[in-house]
């Protein structure tokens, strides 16, 4: 159970192979996010993530342990980039073990949902166009995220 928050690049690959030596269950379930080329915007060339050290480790590790108590996981991993992304290199990597697939589905799906909202990263697309935009939330996150503390999901 562990958060690495990093501007270097990681390795899809890699992360799994660490995340499966250091845990077990009977269901894996993994999330990467990349950084996409188009926005309602327009194309996007990169995307620079700004965060709160220390805070964002903290907010990842409480949802992680949130994550275990809510959804039985057996273990988790969360990895997030910040500093300047570009195309097509991950930004996000999720893993959770449980004993069951619904478990480790919905453990997945929360923590992605809740961190989208609860984690303390800020957001500029670079476009294609030369223009950089500041990337202001949405409401159907903000709306998945409550569900889930409704119970929506469950």
């Amino acid at each position: 159970m562990s958060v690495l928050v990093q501007e270097t690049p990681f390795s899809v690959d890699q992360q799994q192979s660490l995340f499966l030596a250091s845990s077990s269950g009977a269901g894996l379930v993994t999330f990467t996010g990349y950084l996409r080329d188009f926005s309602a915007e327009g194309g996007i060339e990169a995307l620079e993530l700004e965060h709160y050290p220390g805070m964002t480790e903290r907010v990842l590790e409480e949802l992680g342990v949130a994550a275990v108590s809510r959804f039985d996981l057996r273990g988790w991993r969360i990895v997030h980039r910040y500093g300047r992304i570009g195309q097509q290199d991950p930004i996000v990597w999720v893993g959770v073990f449980a004993d069951h697939r619904h478990e480790a589905f919905a453990g997945c799906q929360f923590i992605m949902d809740t961190l989208k909202t609860k984690a303390p990263f800020w957001k500029k697309e670079f476009m294609c166009d030369g223009r950089v935009l500041w990337v202001q939330s949405k409401s159907e996150d903000a709306e998945r995220e409550q569900a889930w503390q409704e119970g929506v999901y469950e």
